[in-house]
C-alpha cells in the first residue's frame, strides 16, 4: 500500500490502462458471418420445393429455387369463419386471418411486452439498456421537433410507435422463415396491413382536427365560406380551393399505404431472387441494403403521419389573421403622414 506522498503510487494509478473499445468493424464481420450462416443452414433445413408438389418435393435449379423463395402479392389465408380457403385477391374486405396478420400480431405482443420490460425499474443513475432506449426515444423527439417545431411535441408518441411497429414489420422479413412457410409473412410487404396503418393515421388527423379546432373551425379549412366576405371572386375561388384540399385529404391514405407495400414487396422479391441463385455470399450486400431502405421507408410514414396531424391541427383563420394584419401595417406605412396644422 502506497502512501499519499508515494509518487510510484501516483504514477501507477494515472498510467492504468482504459479498456479497449471494440471495433464496430468487429460487428459488421460478425453480422455478416451470422447472415451467411444463418443462410446457409436455412437451405439445409428448409430447401426449396415445388410448391405444387409440397414439401420434400425435387427442385430444378434457378427457376424453382425462385419460385419457391417468392411470396404472391395477395396473402395466404390461414383462417376464416367458414372453415373454407378464402379469397385470393390482392385486397379483401372479407374477415379472415391471413400470414401477414399472424405475424402483425406476433410482433405487436413482442413489442408491447419488450417496452413493459425495458420500461420497468427505471434508475437515476442508468445502466445501458436505460441509456439506449432513452436515447433512441430522445433522438426520434428531437427528430420530430426539427420538423414539425413545438407544435409536434404532443404527437411524438404517435410518431415513435408508428415509427417502431413499421420498422420492427419490415425486419422481419429477414428472418429465414418469414415468407417461406404459409403461416408467416413480412405484415408490410401485404396492402391490406398498409392501409390499415394508413386509415388509422388517417383518421388520426381528422379526429385531432376536430378536436383541437372544433367542428365549424376544421370544416372551414375546406370550406372557407367566410372567404366571401371579401367579395363574391375571393369567395368562389378560396371555396375551389378548399374541395381540391378536401380530395386530397382522401389521397394520403392511399399514398402512405401503396408507397410502403410497394418498397417493402419489391424489395423482399430482389432479396429472394438474389438468394435463390447465390445461396449465402452476394445476399449479405443486398442486406444491407435492404436494412438501410426499409428503415426510411418507416422514417418517412411516421414522418408524414407526423407533419399531416401538425397540418391538422393548424387554423387558416390564425394565419389569415396575421397576414391581414401584416398587410394592414404595411399599408398604414407606405401611405405619407401629413403633419398636423401648426407644427414646425
Amino acid at each position: 500500500m502506497t502512501s499519499a506522498t508515494d509518487p510510484i503510487g501516483t504514477i501507477g494509478d494515472a498510467t492504468e490502462p482504459s479498456p479497449k473499445k471494440k471495433s464496430p468493424l468487429r460487428w459488421i464481420l460478425l453480422l455478416t458471418a451470422g447472415i451467411i450462416v444463418l443462410n446457409i443452414a436455412a437451405f439445409i433445413l428448409i430447401p426449396p420445393f415445388d410448391k405444387k408438389e409440397g414439401p420434400g418435393s425435387a427442385c430444378a435449379y434457378p427457376v424453382c429455387f425462385i419460385d419457391g423463395n417468392l411470396h404472391l402479392p395477395a396473402p395466404h389465408v390461414v383462417w376464416t369463419p367458414s372453415g373454407e380457403h378464402g379469397s385470393t385477391a390482392l385486397l379483401t374486405a372479407e374477415v379472415s386471418l391471413t400470414d401477414s396478420l399472424v405475424t402483425l400480431m406476433i410482433i405487436s405482443v413482442f413489442l408491447l411486452v419488450l417496452m413493459a420490460v425495458l420500461g420497468r425499474g427505471r434508475a437515476l443513475r442508468p445502466g445501458r439498456v436505460q441509456n439506449a432506449v432513452e436515447w433512441a426515444y430522445e433522438s426520434l423527439e428531437s427528430f420530430a421537433g426539427s420538423m414539425g417545431g413545438a407544435a409536434a411535441k404532443p404527437y411524438v408518441p404517435i410518431f415513435a410507435a408508428f415509427f417502431v411497429l413499421i420498422l420492427a414489420c419490415n425486419w422481419s422479413g429477414f428472418l429465414p422463415i418469414v415468407g417461406r412457410i404459409d403461416g408467416l409473412r413480412a405484415p408490410t410487404s401485404d396492402l391490406n396491413v398498409t392501409i390499415g396503418f394508413a386509415l388509422v393515421a388517417f383518421f388520426a388527423f381528422h379526429i385531432e382536427g376536430v378536436r383541437k379546432l372544433g367542428l365549424g373551425g376544421y370544416l372551414s379549412k375546406f370550406f372557407p365560406l367566410y372567404e366571401f366576405r371579401q367579395g363574391v371572386g375571393a369567395g368562389v375561388i378560396a371555396l375551389f380551393v378548399g374541395l381540391i384540399e378536401l380530395l386530397l385529404e382522401f389521397v394520403k391514405p392511399l399514398t402512405l399505404s401503396m408507397r410502403l407495400f410497394g418498397n417493402i414487396y419489391g424489395g423482399e422479391t430482389a432479396l429472394a431472387v438474389i438468394t435463390a441463385l447465390t445461396i449465402a455470399v452476394l445476399p449479405v450486400g443486398l442486406f444491407g441494403l435492404e436494412a438501410m431502405l426499409t428503415t426510411v421507408q418507416a422514417l418517412i410514414f411516421s414522418t408524414l403521419t407526423l407533419m399531416f396531424l401538425v397540418a391538422a391541427v393548424e387554423s387558416h383563420h390564425h394565419e389569415e389573421g396575421e397576414m391581414g394584419h401584416e398587410a394592414a401595417d404595411a399599408a398604414h406605412d407606405a401611405v405619407p403622414h401629413r403633419a398636423p396644422a401648426g407644427a414646425h
